[in-house]
């Protein structure tokens, strides 16, 4: 039997053990989904959606245990108060939307034909869930996933055992049933089982590249529809006309928040030459400012990483570019301890030959290059083998248009980042994987289509 460990960042206590399921009662548990899923597609839309909010209503009753939760789990400070907000904002789009996006797309009605096209669920959805977001990335899947009328099954992440657990515990209080939907604890051979014999319909992988190529391997051959969010190397262009102030808060909030883990987080930064002194002075001053610490002190703004193995491989970019003439400009921070905690830097001298420029680094550090133009500019975003998310910083709208249409990315921001709109499709290009979440597209992602030709009259 395989135990799976939450290890918290803050000490290296053990905040959570559990062991994972043998491969029989795995294979249970994907047959009681696979069992419960057509009666819960039998019930009415309206009580779907009813079930699903009631769920996220209770889970916002509970922001105090989701903070402090998720600062032990994965070290975000408590002071940002858990991912309640969008939770229920995407929750509530995709509710509102349900009945339209699911309706059927109506080609003929007369008196002679009746040709249409309905939206069925898949059946059973894998939810393989991340750390670094853990209840807003699965939610994207798991609301209209329960909505469109599939059952779901939940694989967390180890460093966020807690949080499948208090998903299930909120669904299965508001009233949906326990085997529609299912929180596992899963290990990496036993999941590649599953989804090689085809237990689910639809698997949805957010996680690292390596992790979706894995993913895809065994699915191979079993016809299951894949969507994966992976690896990003978002980009922020501040162009000449850009507002420097409203920028540098913004984009370095992107590049720091939840100590840069984010996969839609800023990683490089692209100014103008006629603002970059600016810029970098600016960001400088800010990071500065951040205090680093125990998670659980409502004064700490940027808490540990996830894990000391994570701050590893950021300290490796860090070095090897300023090794290679990049210059750090922030200090280390009294309370980085050499692992899990680490201090936020801003690396200017920096180029695509270094690391830091072109691996996903998934912490605190950014790097800050001057180009003369836009055609600079969008060369450099698109140098890159992710394509998340990319933020263009002007005051004309057509520019930002025109720009975004040569960028090679899933999502492109004009004066904001790091943002999901759930009226739009979630998705990336490249090496980020392929996928379609939140929006109408969403739930066609999560059901198919079934063609209805219907002929009323026949000659004689």
């Amino acid at each position: 039997m395989t135990t799976i460990d939450c290890i918290s960042p803050i000490d290296g206590s053990l905040v959570a053990s559990r062991e994972a399921l043998s491969p029989q009662a795995a294979d249970a548990a994907a047959g009681r989904a696979r069992a419960a899923q057509p009666a819960w597609a039998a019930r009415p839309l309206d009580e779907r959606v009813t079930l699903v909010k009631r769920a996220i209503d209770i889970l916002g009753q509970q922001t105090d245990r989701m903070a402090e939760e998720l600062a032990r789990q994965m070290g975000r400070p408590i002071r940002y108060g858990g991912e309640y907000g969008p939770a229920k904002e995407r929750t509530d789009y995709m509710a509102a939307i349900a009945a339209d996006a699911l309706a059927p797309m109506v080609a003929e009605a007369s008196d002679t034909f009746e040709r249409r096209i309905v939206h069925e669920p898949l059946g059973v959805i894998l939810v393989i869930a991340p750390w670094n977001y853990p209840y807003i990335t699965s939610i994207n899947t798991i609301v209209p996933g329960l909505i469109a009328g599939n059952t779901v099954v939940l694989k967390h992440a180890s460093q966020t055992l807690l949080v499948g657990e208090h998903l299930a515990e909120c669904f299965h209080a508001a009233g949906v049933p326990e085997d529609v939907f299912q929180n596992v604890v899963l290990d990496h051979p036993t999941t590649e089982r599953l989804i090689a014999a085809g237990a689910f319909d639809h698997v949805n992988f957010t996680g690292s590249t390596a992790g979706g190529r894995a993913i895809e391997r065994a699915a191979g051959g079993t016809f299951t529809s894949i969507a994966t969010e992976l690896g990003g190397k978002d980009p922020g262009y501040v162009r000449q006309d850009a507002d420097v102030d409203a920028a540098v808060e913004t984009l370095m909030d992107g590049a720091m928040y939840n100590s840069g883990q984010c996969c839609c987080g800023i990683e490089r930064i692209y100014v103008h030459e006629s603002l970059f002194d600016a810029f970098v002075e600016k960001s400088v001053a800010l990071v500065k400012g951040y205090r680093l610490g125990n998670p659980l002190d409502s004064e700490t703004t940027i808490g540990p990483m996830a894990h000391k193995r994570f701050a590893r491989i950021v300290r490796e970019q860090i070095a090897d570019a300023v090794e290679n003439g990049a210059i750090a400009h922030v200090p280390v921070m009294e309370a980085d301890d050499g692992g899990a905690y680490l201090s936020p830097q801003v690396l200017t001298n920096v180029n695509h030959d270094m690391t830091v420029m072109r691996e996903e680094s998934f912490g605190p550090v950014v790097g800050i290059m001057p180009v003369k133009d836009d055609e600079e500019a969008i060369r450099l975003m698109n140098d890159s083998t992710y394509g998340l998310t990319a933020s263009v910083w002007t005051s004309d709208v057509d520019a930002a248009n025109a720009i975004g249409a040569r960028i090679e990315t899933g999502t492109v921001y004009m004066n904001r980042c790091d943002y999901l709109d759930p009226a739009l499709c979630w998705t990336g290009c490249k090496n980020t994987g392929r996928g379609a979440g939140l929006s109408v597209l969403g739930y066609h992602a999560l059901t198919r289509p079934k063609s209805y030709h219907l002929r009323k009259k026949v000659s004689a």
